[in-house]
């Protein structure tokens, strides 16, 4: 203004009527070049201000996208998790239908959620399925099906699925055995995703919308608040999917070619676009703002100062220009400081993180000693429970809920090298409205540029993922993964103390007969239980942990003596000797436990691990119920144990088994009527093993399935080599073990070798014992059915010493009875087994059964048999077991009684 009016200072009257005109002319050049060069930076700034603009809507509208994705994803993880592990039964496949009744899926933008079965049709749903299409040929049930990966698929959701105008968020379901075992379908209200700003701020012609990259979605809100799903009617350019940098902010015109990337926005209008391809999910976010609105301000602007310098330029020649140009440039200044303010306004409150600038207040020596707020937004503010106006001022030493001092200290080292950055949990505060922050400070100047991000959703995550990977889902203990990790650090801590630590390897007893017979949701019940019993012996330092099936380990520290550790097993064992109340029964099962001492057995925790397993075997194998602490000699005999399993698997593989046979004869004319075969194990160097040496160890190891393969073929081979000789036959009758009979397919076996030796299947028998029909009743019946159809007669093997019912023997509609040797032995030695040993008989004959008593060794148990109606005898008074080439003369005297009843 100084300038100015220097310029325009009084000259002589010789040269004012030059002077004037040359002043308003030179003015009016100026003004006018002036005018026209700020309307041009105000294009510019215009243009910038909206690429600015929509590169942050664009950031924030992905923020939005990717926390509403990742909200979907982890309630999809967690259904995953749940019909996986809990809805496993084909009967319990409610999982949707019962988190639904407790109030979950009720928000409107939620339209559906359901299971699709492995064969497509759905198995729980959010809503009404009777009648609901097969859905296995659409395009995500096949990528599911033919791809492994659990990955959350976001796509549009397909017409089979009955959700119009809704996202799809697909993942697929496992088997334990990692099969396919369906697809978990999540349909979203497309709306919800664009719901992020109204169109009204975004502006008239403005574009919000979301494409995928990895499957056909396209999701956009134009400025009316239309919601489109799919290409159909879409004003984006064509490929919106296929940008190749993940995040930019360009122009595009509206006639196609037009866009750096190909292609123009279908209605013929020019638009600033940004974009932000999502980090985490296969999406992209787009906002498109209008260049027509965004340059209204900068036209506008060129408008009105045409007019004021035309205003200016008549005031210049009526000598009024000076005045007029000061005022020009004070509004324009004025317009200049208001747009700043309104840009910064909107970039932090439309964030949804905190921004505060912070100065530093010092003393007489130039020390920081405190920090004020002086901005602020509403998000910053929220975050400390207060409102800007009253956050905007606070000393940051006096705001409530948080550690001011602490605060000070980051800011002082932001001032003091220009950055700093923390994750820092939060105060218990209820003030506070964030539990964990990411702090970031910046240094402009001589103030700080502060940014808070809330990521407390982020830690709790983190933080359940932690808890999930330490603790044992079903009993709510620590894991065998915890218990790995945590045991070497108080070894470690013992020996800095100079104490002892003892591990407790503890393993139920017949918790395996409880969860076979009475199936696996009363076994989960009763591993609670246990855990909880378990606990319950312990004192609160003690650690334990369960370490996988029914085996739980416990860890002593601190650790006196041997005796503190037995006392701690023999009250373990001896709360473990009481039943469990579980369904309306009462279950025993009882606990055997192996203790290994620290450092006197071993000085990590897989040697302690190793040793307590081993002791607690060698009390099981002494009888179960008991405890032992590790002895180095028990290691000798599980070698020993491990080197007859290896003997065992040769002896499988070059069939070196042979079978003897033990005749069964009428009780009343000792007439041949049947025999069973009995297995033998010749070992080429060790001899003949017995059967009660190789088969506990048979069974325990599963090779008993392949040992009983073996004996069937053996037997059929053995009839048909007796039918090649002329031999006259009778039936042999094999042993099923309990595990092969559990594990299914003895039927298909049996059919197997009858029609590969051409035996007739009235000639071969099967003995079950009482155990073996524990379990599924369904799958049990269903497999002796099939047996029963080849014409295979069925026997209940070593009756009375399992748990049968009578109900339970007429339902299974078995042929034989064969009465233990135990009751047998009973006969002439007390009243009271003569009347067992008779209501033995009346009952199998009741129920049609022919009844069989083993372990005949003398004649009087045989003359009390023929009294009681018992029809077959076995036993040393017949004949021992003997090998094939000895029964063929039985075969053919037939008579084996030297003394039969007379008819």
């Amino acid at each position: 203004m100084n300038k100015l009016s220097a310029h325009t200072a009084p000259r002589t009257h010789r040269f004012l009527a030059l002077l004037w005109p040359a002043l308003a002319l030179l003015a009016c050049a100026v003004l006018w070049s002036g005018a026209v060069l700020r309307s041009n930076a105000e294009h510019r700034r215009a243009a910038e201000l909206a690429v600015k603009e929509a590169d942050a809507y664009a950031e924030a509208y992905e923020q939005y996208v990717t926390r509403s994705v990742a909200q979907v994803d982890q309630i999809t993880m967690q259904l995953k998790h749940s019909w996986e592990h809990e809805y496993q039964r084909a009967d319990q496949r409610t999982l949707i239908e019962d988190m639904r009744r407790d109030g979950m899926f009720t928000d409107s933008a939620i339209l559906n959620v359901s299971v699709i079965g492995r064969d497509g049709a759905v198995r729980s749903s959010s809503r009404p399925h009777g009648g609901a299409p097969n859905l296995a040929g659409t395009r995500f049930f096949i990528e599911h099906r033919d791809n492994i990966s659990t990955a959350l698929r976001i796509g549009a959701a397909p017409p089979e699925l009955g959700a119009r105008g809704a996202i799809l968020f697909t993942r697929r379901l496992d088997t334990r055995d990692d099969e396919f075992d369906g697809v978990l379908v999540m349909a979203v209200d497309a709306g919800y995703f664009t719901s992020f700003v109204s169109a009204a701020t975004l502006g008239a012609d403005s574009l919000l919308a979301l494409v995928g990259t990895e499957h056909p979605l396209r999701v956009e809100q134009d400025a009316g608040g239309a919601v489109r799903l799919g290409t159909a009617g879409s004003l984006l350019p064509a490929n919106a999917e296929r940008w190749p940098v993940p995040r930019g902010v360009q122009l595009v015109q509206g006639d196609a070619g037009a866009g750096a990337h190909g292609g123009g926005f279908a209605d013929g209008r020019a638009r600033v676009l940004g974009w932000r391809r999502s980090s985490v999910y296969p999406v992209v976010a787009l906002v498109a703002l209008s260049q027509t609105a965004a340059l209204a301000g900068a036209d506008a602007y060129w408008i009105d100062a045409r007019n004021r310098m035309v205003l200016a330029t008549l005031g210049l020649l009526a000598l009024a220009g000076a005045a007029s140009m000061l005022s020009l440039r004070a509004a324009r200044r004025a317009r200049e400081r208001d747009t700043v303010q309104r840009a910064y306004r909107t970039a932090t409150e439309s964030a949804n993180d905190g921004f505060y600038m912070v100065a530093p207040l010092r003393d007489r020596k130039g020390e920081v000693v405190d920090f004020r707020i002086v901005d602020c937004n509403e998000r910053g503010a929220f975050f400390y429970g207060l409102t800007r106006e009253a956050l905007v001022g606070t000393l940051v030493s006096q705001i409530g809920g948080v550690d001011g001092m602490a605060l000070i200290d980051n800011y002082r080292q932001a001032m003091a090298v220009g950055f700093h950055q923390e994750d820092r949990r939060m105060p218990e505060d209820n003030r506070l409205n964030i539990r964990w922050g990411h702090r970031r400070i910046v240094r402009v100047g001589g103030v700080l540029a502060v940014t808070l991000q809330d990521i407390s959703e982020r830690k709790a995550h983190e933080a359940e993922l932690a808890r999930l990977a330490n603790e044992d889902s079903l009993t709510g203990l620590p894991n065998r993964h915890w218990f790995l990790n945590f045991v070497p650090q108080a070894l470690a801590q013992a020996q800095g103390l100079g104490q002892g630590a003892a591990l407790l390897f503890v393993d139920l007893d017949e918790f395996k007969q409880v969860n076979d017979s009475h199936g696996h949701a009363i076994g989960d019940r009763l591993l609670r239980a246990a855990a909880e019993r378990l606990m319950s012996q312990l004192r609160p330092g003690d650690r334990v942990a369960r370490f996988g099936g029914d085996e739980f380990i416990v860890l002593l520290s601190p650790f006196d003596s041997d005796q503190q550790a037995a006392n701690v097993a023999a009250r373990i064992i001896d709360a473990f000797g009481k039943p469990f109340g579980i369904g309306g029964e009462q279950h025993r099962i009882g606990a055997s436990v192996g203790i290994s001492v620290y450092p006197r057995d071993g000085l990590d925790a897989a040697t302690l691990i190793r040793h307590g397993d081993i002791a607690m075997y060698a009390g099981k194998n002494e009888g179960k119920g008991q405890y032992r602490f590790f002895d180095p000699a028990q290691s000798s005999t599980l070698r020993t144990r491990a080197q007859l399993r290896q003997r065992l698997l040769v002896a499988i593989e070059q069939r070196q088994f042979r079978l003897h046979y033990q005749p069964r004869v009428d009780t009343r004319t000792g007439a041949l009527l049947s025999m069973e075969a009995l297995i033998r194990w010749e070992h080429p160097q060790l001899g003949m093993i017995r059967p009660d040496e190789f088969i506990p160890l048979a069974e325990s190891s599963g090779l008993i399935v392949q040992v009983g393969a073996i004996v069937i073929d053996q037997a059929c081979a053995q009839l048909a080599a007796w039918r090649a000789q002329g031999l006259p036959l009778v039936p042999v009758s094999i042993n099923v073990s309990p595990k092969q009979f559990s594990r299914g397919g003895v039927q298909h076996e049996l059919a197997d070798g009858l029609r590969r030796h051409g035996v007739d299947a009235g000639l071969l028998e099967v003995e079950i014992t009482e155990s073996a029909m524990m379990g599924d009743q369904d799958a049990i019946l269903a497999e002796l059915a099939a047996i029963r159809a080849l014409g295979v007669k069925l026997h209940v093997d070593d009756f009375g010493t399992g748990y049968s019912s009578l109900s339970q023997l007429q339902r299974m509609k078995m042929d034989v009875l064969k009465v233990d040797r135990s009751f047998t032995a009973e006969l002439g030695r007390s009243k009271e087994g003569t009347v067992f040993f008779q209501a033995i008989v009346s009952m199998a004959h009741a129920l049609g059964m022919e009844v069989v008593a083993e372990g005949v060794e003398n004649h009087e148990q045989l003359a009390l048999l023929r009294a009681l109606g018992c029809n077959e005898v076995q036993g040393y008074l017949i004949a021992r077991p003997m090998p094939a080439e000895a029964m063929a003369p039985l075969l053919v005297k037939r008579y084996l009684l030297d003394q039969p009843l007379a008819a």
